[in-house]
């Protein structure tokens, strides 16, 4: 949470997005903050959309006043099937059909596979996203074969399922045990011979029982969604517009 840090961070990333995407000087791209807004650890979407520097309107009604190196970019938070009641993907795919962009950016928080990646990575991916598939919510895929135009993700993670977090530990324990046994005897055998899903089923058995699919975050998740937010958009208003410095970005956004 160095401020000189994320900067450096959010153009590493400008840099990344600039090796995936090719646009023109007339290119259209839609930002997309998928998530819930009214759930911290799935608000990373709206909240990085709140602060993308857009440029449709300006373009198309004062085009004369606009800065040569901006492009055309409109974005939008549509929300969760819970909260509208139509599928994100129906949402974006009418909007798609209307203003037809020639990029579409969709901006998720993500589940972990690992404890420790959570809050410390960034991950991009130009093969679109399926959104709330980390918890088990199967939802229309966002990707060029849906939407008809190419589709780039952009994802943090926020969440842990408890038996990774059980599971992990598990692993620790039984690598430690396997270190401090004696080679050759019964207990160092039957330690080898624990293999990953026996594991997993042990863990399964012992957090499912009375918590279910338990999720967790760490407790200043709050923080770590405005920072990754801000990181994300300042790399977005990077990549997207030409030779647009940080401090012009966040004076255009005021």
């Amino acid at each position: 949470r160095d401020p000189e840090f994320e900067e450096k961070v959010s153009q590493e990333m400008a840099l990344e997005l600039n090796r995936i995407i090719s646009l023109e000087k007339d290119s259209k791209v839609l930002v997309v903050g998928l998530g819930n807004w009214n759930i911290t650890p799935d608000a990373l979407g709206p909240k990085a959309v709140d602060r993308v520097l857009v440029t449709r309107h300006l373009l198309e009604l004062i085009p004369e006043q606009v800065d040569d190196r901006v492009k055309s970019v409109c974005a939008i938070a549509p929300g969760v099937l819970g909260i509208t009641g139509i599928e994100t993907g129906e949402i974006i795919n009418g909007i798609v059909e209307r203003i037809k962009p020639d990029l579409i950016i969709a901006i998720d928080a993500l589940a972990a596979r690992r404890a420790d990646r959570i809050g410390t990575t960034i991950q991009i991916a130009d093969t679109g996203i399926n959104p709330g598939s980390g918890i088990g919510n199967k939802r229309m895929g966002l990707n060029e074969e849906t939407l008809g135009t190419k589709t780039i993700a952009i994802g943090v993670p926020t969440v842990v399922y408890a038996h990774t977090i059980g599971r992990d530990a598990l692993q620790m324990l039984v690598d430690e045990f396997a270190r401090q046994a004696t080679p050759g005897s019964q207990f160092y055998k039957m330690i080898q011979q624990m293999n990953e899903q026996q594991m997993d089923v042990l863990v399964q058995q012992v957090l499912t029982q009375g918590l279910g699919d338990l999720v967790v975050t760490p407790k200043e998740v709050d923080m770590l969604i405005d920072h990754a937010a801000a990181i994300i958009s300042d790399g977005l208003n990077l990549a997207l517009h030409d030779d647009i410095s940080l401090e012009e970005s966040r004076r255009f956004l005021h």
